[in-house]
């Protein structure tokens, strides 16, 4: 037991290294995945045909694929057509292009969820059409957006463990060197297992204040303590006729 636990204690500061590994990944990753998103679902949304069309295809071919598979293909295909990849940046890359295609379903659905009399509502002040979509349409689309996004993200931190398959020495590489180490598969992947639950518990919460956060703006319950409650009473303009 007392040696088990010396080689733990030799090999624990080495996760520091893969703890940050993961966290760039996932830092990264969401990055990209939001940007992606919110580009793909706006065009998404276009009245041009074409437009739409192309949104859809590439939502499709990344969400239709496998991120494995991608990830493979921007690490060792992408070599043999002459584009080497950083480990690090093809692992963002992978994680921002696979996820994003399905935060594109998200921002689409949530902007069309949009009800149409605020709309008009909106068009009937006198609201140009970035004013609209500024202080009416994306408020609203916004909150219905952030819960299911802090599903995806903790989706893509939990996909993150794949780019261990690159060379990358995360959270999930860590874990084999632990368990090489010291013997003990259960110990080895538990520590990893609270890592993981802990990141996952920051990205929760992070999302969980920027849902209060919106709610707050449009005047709806926060659904948070009153220790925690935002201040202020800035709202963002409703738009009358739809909704008083």
């Amino acid at each position: 037991m007392s040696e088990t636990l010396d080689r733990v204690l030799d090999v624990l500061p080495s996760f520091r290294g893969g703890l940050l590994i993961t966290v760039e990944l996932t830092v990264g990753g969401m990055a990209l995945m939001f940007a992606l998103a919110f580009v793909l679902g706006l065009l998404g949304g276009s009245p041009w045909r074409a437009v739409r069309a192309v949104s859809q295809t590439i939502v499709e071919v990344f969400r239709g694929t496998s991120l494995v598979v991608q990830l493979f293909w921007l690490f060792f295909v992408l070599p043999q057509l002459g584009y080497r990849l950083d480990p690090l940046f093809c692992g963002i890359l992978a994680l921002g292009l696979n996820y994003g295609a399905y935060g594109a379903e998200i921002v689409r659905g949530a902007i069309a969820a949009v009800p149409r009399a605020q709309r008009e509502a909106a068009i009937a002040i006198g609201l140009s059409p970035a004013q609209r979509f500024r202080k009416v349409i994306f408020p609203q689309a916004w909150v219905q957006m952030i819960p299911p996004f802090s599903v995806l993200s903790i989706q893509l931190l939990k996909g993150s463990a794949m780019a261990s398959a690159i060379t990358l020495t995360d959270l999930t590489f860590q874990a084999k060197i632990l368990r090489n180490a010291t013997g003990n598969t259960a110990l080895a992947y538990g520590v990893v297992l609270l890592l993981y639950f802990a990141l996952a518990l920051a990205i929760a919460g992070t999302m969980k204040l920027l849902e209060a956060r919106a709610k707050h703006r449009l005047g709806l319950p926060t659904g948070l303590p009153s220790v925690l409650r935002l201040g202020g009473s800035r709202k963002a303009p409703a738009a009358s006729g739809g909704a008083s």
